[in-house]
């Protein structure tokens, strides 16, 4: 077990006001990997102000100066890469191949993604004598979750960077290593003091401090829904601005003309991708009522065919980021079986042989009325719901009834009408017949699912203010 209790400040490493601990614990092993302090309202001012000072200079700086300072983050984030993945794997247990080849490259894509923007971003523009420029916000508050640690810390920070804001990081103290790891490379790249700070702590002692701070001209916040209008909430008295990318429920919509086999396959392996914990997982399968028996099968198939088990090992699922995860996920299972859905494969209790471990059974429930909790409530865990419908106006409507709108999928093999229907759903990423992942492409939801956008050149201007200064050409 190692001890991590001091945190990053105008910097430096210095120690928390008022000594407290947390145990990060290994969700494989039920064991403890480390230490960490937990901060409070003093600490996290001591961040706050801290960029405050920095940020005039920084902001500042010039473009060429600022690629610069992100090709040396990238640089020391190749290096450490392969301790951030064996991090990840050890603090919320996602596989090691996951974790290598996902969960640390991530980290590596949003830095890059961001010097190449940076390259060509138009931060000043003229309209007539008239110039309109694009300033950075100011000091940013970052409230990072712990399902994919390294993406959502990458995400912020990059384009951050790149648009001349200061910080300050609050990783989750669930999984606070990754955060950790992001610290000590934007040390070793040379990162000016007080651009970039570090606290850890939980959200009532840190991350309330944070959003209500008169001094933090924005918070980004990446989590739930719930602790998302807290945020909002405490940010409210000083009007700063609130990003905010939170829960979803995202409806996969498997059109009559689509390969069902192949469809259902890929819909199942996307959900019990990193234990179900990713929040536009396709966790809502709507399908053809008369293909039900042959989506059923397919499913079944495909989930039994996931080796759950150490993430150390070859296992493609490991387990649950925590207890308290564990319970929720099981009270979700118990409930989708009381409220009469059908249970296709998995249910309650870990899978055969794994005694410890916060493991939970790739679980698929079919019949699922819409208006089950099930098919309501984000579950965040390996747990597939199929909804049958009558037509594909049923299947919209189904699946724009919720309160989510992060991510939306479309199965069909007729590229214009799955055109058609992406048009229609409410949700601010749809994905038609399973594409790759697209970097530049902006990534944020509708409704409760948020506000703002990330990834690519879309991320800069959630930093950026507009001024308008008029004769700023002479007549």
């Amino acid at each position: 077990m190692s001890d991590h209790l001091k945190f990053y400040i105008d910097g430096a490493w210095v120690d928390p006001v008022a000594p407290r601990t947390l145990d990060v614990i290994n969700p494989a092993t039920e064991q403890s990997v480390a230490r960490i302090s937990l901060g409070g309202a003093e600490d996290a001012d001591r961040a706050v102000m801290a960029a405050r000072r920095a940020f005039d200079s920084f902001a500042s700086t010039s473009r060429q100066e600022r690629i610069e300072l992100l090709e040396a983050v990238l640089a020391e984030y190749e290096r450490r890469r392969e301790d951030m993945a064996k991090a990840i794997t050890a603090e919320m247990g996602a596989p090691s191949t996951l974790s290598r080849n996902a969960q640390a490259f991530m980290g590596t894509a949003h830095l890059s993604t961001a010097i190449e923007v940076l390259k060509n971003y138009e931060f000043e523009e003229a309209r007539g004598s008239t110039l309109i420029s694009r300033e950075p916000i100011g000091v940013c508050a970052f409230i990072t979750p712990w399902n994919w640690p390294s993406n959502q810390i990458g995400c912020k920070v990059a384009p951050a960077l790149a648009t001349g804001c200061t910080m300050v990081l609050k990783p989750s103290e669930v999984a606070p290593l990754s955060g950790i790891i992001w610290t000590e490379i934007m040390h070793a790249a040379g990162v000016p003091a007080g651009v970039f700070n570090m606290v850890n702590g939980d959200g009532p002692g840190v991350g309330a401090a944070l959003s209500s701070h008169p001094e933090v001209d924005m918070v980004s916040f990446t989590g739930s829904t719930r602790a998302g209008i807290e945020v909002a909430r405490n940010a409210a008295p000083t009007i700063k601005r609130v990003h905010q990318e939170l829960g979803g429920k995202s409806a996969n919509i498997v059109l009559p003309d689509a390969d069902i086999a192949k469809a259902v396959t890929a819909g199942v392996d996307h959900i019990m991708n990193n234990s179900g914990q990713s929040c536009n997982a396709p966790t809502r399968m709507l399908v053809p009522r008369d293909r039900m028996d042959e989506v059923k099968t397919a499913a079944r198939a495909a989930a039994e065919a996931i080796t759950v088990g150490d993430p150390q090992g070859d296992a493609r699922m490991g387990p649950v980021v925590s207890e308290a995860q564990w319970n929720k996920i099981q009270g979700l299972i118990s409930k989708g079986i009381d409220e009469g859905a059908t249970l296709v494969t998995g249910g309650a209790g870990r899978p055969d042989g794994l005694d410890v471990g916060y493991y939970v059974r790739p679980t698929i429930f079919a019949d699922v009325d819409p208006d089950m909790t099930i098919a309501r409530e984000e579950i965040f865990g390996p747990v597939l719901s199929i909804i049958p419908y009558d037509t594909v106006e049923d299947a919209v409507r189904i699946a724009n009834d919720t309160v989510y709108g992060l991510a939306a999928y479309v199965q069909s093999g007729d590229i214009d009408n799955a055109r058609k229907i992406a048009r229609q759903l409410r949700a601010g990423q749809v994905a038609i017949n399973g594409p790759g992942p697209d970097l530049m492409a902006p990534f944020g939801g509708f409704k409760q699912s948020g506000n703002g956008r990330e990834w690519g050149d879309h991320a800069f201007g959630e930093f950026l203010e507009v001024k308008a200064t008029l004769g700023h050409t002479p007549a």
